[in-house]
């Protein structure tokens, strides 16, 4: 028997607030989120001890690759980490070389996103996923980075991913004394449409989400895509609304964190300090209750992205500025996800994709 509208409603609601009241077990330990920060906050220390925090905020993008750790033994964690740490290189290198021809940067972010997720799925990598590939070379394209300047940067975007596989490589061999490291799972059946179609959707959806930060005009645009994908990767469209609503809620709160940390005469050591402390907290909460750390990742984006020029804009209009981003890059994501999980368009994409498809690409 179907229930009357106003009860389903309820119903509705209902669900939505034990989902954002609930705080999800978890056994990460301090030493993860303590390594997480020091791989991110380490090149920000540097940087303020030698007065260049500009170059300090490149690096410590680079040291994100930390977050890709897996769970295995030593030999395999390394591996798996230089990998990643080369990929994410690679996609700074090619976002900020695009940005030195801006008709350029929408399809180099479409096709870095999409060759990235196909990788991320064929080789079943972890949380989170495909996001800090699409994020460094988002920031890298949106960045005023000259052609002279290209070879400093991509050093410097380097020398942070070493420091990460570096502390990467500290932390296992102290987690691992004792413990018996988690077997490797085999790869996944190699799935055309779960491969191929979903990387092109989202792929497109990211490089939408672009498109309409840039006629909008929107100031720093790179953080519309990157919040388009962190919402459009949800394994269904109940994931992805939920995602979204906790992203926009968190991201709410963060904005008031945000405009309030912002206040404050902060310097270099201060803000590499802070970041620090938001990284750790925020891998502390991430795998808990993502709106609560979503209220923390807010300022911590804003302070890695204008750790640079503090104090040369109003903080009320960075903070604003970043609410809005947020806002549209979620809006494109769910309308994105629901494509993405909609049994009509993927059947109308996926039998287009089949048919550009070279012979024995839809097989391993």
């Amino acid at each position: 028997m179907r229930l009357p509208r106003r009860q389903r409603l309820r119903a509705v609601l209902s669900e939505e607030l034990r989902q954002l009241t609930t705080i999800q077990a978890s056994d990460r330990a301090w030493p993860m989120p303590l390594a997480a920060a020091l791989s991110s906050g380490l090149p920000l220390l540097a940087g303020a001890a030698l007065g260049r925090i500009g170059d300090g905020l490149v690096a410590s993008l680079g040291g994100l690759v930390f977050l890709y750790l897996p769970a295995t033994s030593l030999a395999r964690r390394m591996v798996a980490l230089l990998a990643c740490a080369f990929g994410m290189l690679a996609c700074y290198t090619l976002g900020a070389a695009s940005g030195l021809w801006p008709p350029a940067i929408i399809p180099a972010l479409v096709a870095i996103t999409i060759l990235v997720t196909m990788t991320c799925r064929i080789y079943a990598l972890g949380p989170p996923g495909s996001l800090f590939f699409v994020m460094a070379a988002a920031i890298g394209a949106c960045s005023p980075v000259t052609a002279a300047e290209l070879p400093r940067m991509v050093g410097l975007f380097g020398f942070g991913g070493l420091l990460g596989c570096a502390v990467g490589f500290c932390y296992s061999v102290f987690t691992l004394r004792g413990r018996a490291p988690a077997s490797q799972p085999p790869l996944p059946a190699f799935d055309f449409d779960y491969v191929v179609l979903d990387a092109v959707v989202i792929g497109a959806a990211v490089g939408l989400s672009l498109l309409a930060a840039q006629l909008l005009a929107l100031p720093k645009p790179y953080w519309v895509p990157v919040s388009c994908l962190a919402v459009i990767q949800g394994v269904s469209l109940r994931a992805i609304w939920n995602k979204q609503l906790q992203r926009v809620l968190g991201t709410g709160a963060g904005v008031a964190l945000a405009w309030g940390l912002l206040s404050l005469p902060l310097g270099g050591w201060s803000v590499a300090a802070m970041v620090m402390l938001l990284t750790f907290l925020i891998e502390m909460l991430v795998v808990r209750h993502y709106a609560l750390a979503t209220a923390l990742i807010t300022p911590l984006t804003i302070l890695l992205a204008e750790a640079a020029t503090l104090g040369q804009a109003a903080p009320g209009a960075l903070v604003q500025a970043r609410f809005v981003d947020t806002l549209l890059g979620c809006a494109i994501g769910l309308a994105g996800g629901w494509c993405l999980h909609n049994p009509r368009c993927r059947a109308v994409a996926g039998a287009w994709l089949r048919r550009l498809a070279p012979a024995g690409a839809q097989e391993r």
